[in-house]
């Protein structure tokens, strides 16, 4: 059976919908930032999801080409994740969506090296006919983190923040978002194929102690 992110790394992946504290390890991901409003059709957002997955399947698919990768083994491409910033702006301004600065990213398996991922990147531009350059390979260390479930539209997702942020303040701990440490989020559904208020998304914020 494929190896799954979300069923080994439960705690991490779906995590109940009243906030907890986790210590999020060292990762590795396909990464492409931008900047500029998620919603725009054929927008820089959109076209950075098409290079994150053409890359992602490429490697996925790896072990049907002569391509050998070390270790391999079978897994799911790992969900679609998202770590949000606004420049000027303390906390998020969820009505400033044209202000964003993003880094769309999925996460990669800990075999999967630079060189693998450099192969990947000329792999999936020809074969897709894909401008793939904007893809980096980029590790994240997160560390301590406070998490939720937020269940519904995305735009409703300050009433889940407000309380993470209460959780915080009951329990001793403060935000620490910053240029470094980003608002993140993890998108378990597919908003084309399920309803906005069924839509399940991990909000994640850097915390530390008060």
């Amino acid at each position: 059976m494929a190896f799954d992110f979300k069923k080994e790394f439960k705690e991490f992946y779906m995590p109940k919908n009243k906030p907890s504290i986790v210590n999020f390890p060292k990762a590795n991901y396909i990464a492409v930032r931008g900047k500029g409003d998620p919603n725009e059709p054929d927008g820089d957002y959109q076209k950075a999801i098409s290079v994150l997955y053409a890359v992602a399947y490429t490697l996925k698919m790896s072990c049907k080409t002569d391509y050998k990768i070390p270790g391999f083994f079978e897994y799911v491409v790992p969900p679609l994740e998202g770590f949000w910033r606004q420049e000027g702006v303390e906390g998020f301004d969820y009505n400033n969506k044209a202000g964003c600065c993003w880094i769309s990213v999925i996460r990669l398996p800990d075999f999967i090296t630079e060189k693998d991922f450099r192969w990947a990147v000329e792999t999936a531009a020809k074969k897709k006919k894909l401008d793939c350059s904007s893809a980096e390979f980029l590790t994240i260390d997160e560390g301590m983190c406070v998490q939720v479930m937020h269940i519904g539209s995305y735009d409703n997702e300050p009433e889940t923040v407000k309380a993470m942020d209460e959780f915080l303040t009951e329990n001793g701990y403060i935000n620490d978002l910053s240029s470094e440490r980003l608002h993140h989020e993890i998108y378990l559904s597919d908003p084309r194929k399920t309803p906005t208020d069924k839509l399940k998304t991990v909000i994640r914020h850097p915390i530390k102690k008060k």
